[in-house]
């Protein structure tokens, strides 16, 4: 029992060093991209696997640079990620091309503008509604459009989210009271709507160069994610009418992709201008 009481003392004393012995430590992370400095493995596709990720000999792991690995842990994970690229073959297609990279950018950018333009078209077609603004969560494009090639998995990265697209019917007050929300904090992905926000506070909407009304109904291209409560926005708040549209956003954004390149053009986009701050109001958090 003594020897247990000491044992027991000893950890509690170690326990209580910790933190002041962790303070010594400072952690940080960074990304690094899939390009092979560090490791020699690059981002494949359908066609260059060996080229790019090495290949299994018996259980021997040989990289793209030639070095061999003939036991621990980069053998066996190796083995599971050559084994699963057949699998995902279809998903390293290149299926489009882009003009250029399209990166996410505060308070606006080409890609979201691109993407919020594709969303109100498809909301329309697919209701026979007439939109006018479309309202979208940033947080919900995940990667950036790269430059030259678009694989399958370039447009399920971009879009990884169950969402379905939907019409919303709101009164110009309830339109209004979202942008208001969005200026006290920071603006979501919009289209259709120039709005001007100073230090925090909505300045002016306009639609189609006119202010928005608060007693007009105007269509609104958004997201089931937005209805009720997701990101903090209720969309669909006293709503006139909800309609949820058949088909999943990446559905959507996917088919879209395919008949750019069906039509041979490139992906490509400009800045609309669709959201002007003025002073320090809104602050980029992600």
């Amino acid at each position: 029992m003594n020897r247990f009481l000491h044992t027991f003392s000893l950890l509690v004393m170690l326990l209580a060093a910790v933190p002041a012995y962790s303070q010594n430590f400072v952690f940080d992370w960074q990304s690094e991209p899939i390009d092979g400095h560090r490791t020699g493995v690059t981002a494949s596709n359908a066609d260059n696997v060996p080229s790019t990720m090495g290949v299994m000999k018996g259980r021997k792991y040989v990289s793209p640079s030639g070095k061999v690995f003939r036991r621990g842990v980069t053998p066996a994970v190796a083995a599971v990620m050559l084994a699963a690229q057949e699998a995902m073959a279809v998903n390293k297609q290149v299926i489009a091309h882009s003009a250029r990279l399209m990166s996410s950018g505060y308070p606006e950018c080409e890609l979201y503008d691109w993407y919020v333009d594709e969303l109100m078209r498809a909301v329309s077609d697919s209701t026979g509604k007439k939109v006018h603004v479309g309202i979208t969560n940033r947080r919900g494009v995940r990667t950036d459009m790269p430059e030259g090639d678009i694989l399958h998995d370039d447009i399920m990265s971009m879009f990884p989210f169950r969402n379905r697209i939907c019409y919303v019917a709101l009164h110009g007050r309830d339109l209004l009271a979202i942008l208001e929300q969005m200026a006290g904090s920071r603006f979501q992905i919009v289209g259709g709507v120039k709005v001007v926000a100073k230090d925090g506070r909505l300045i002016s909407a306009l639609i189609d160069g006119e202010p928005v009304f608060e007693d007009r109904v105007y269509g609104v291209a958004t997201l089931d994610f937005l209805l009720d409560g997701g990101d903090g926005y209720h969309v669909a708040r006293n709503a006139v009418e909800v309609i949820e549209c058949n088909g999943y956003l990446y559905d959507t954004m996917l088919s879209y992709v395919r008949s750019i390149e069906a039509q041979g053009r490139m992906i490509e986009f400009e800045n609309q201008g669709w959201i002007t701050l003025i002073g320090e109001g809104n602050i980029d958090e992600d």
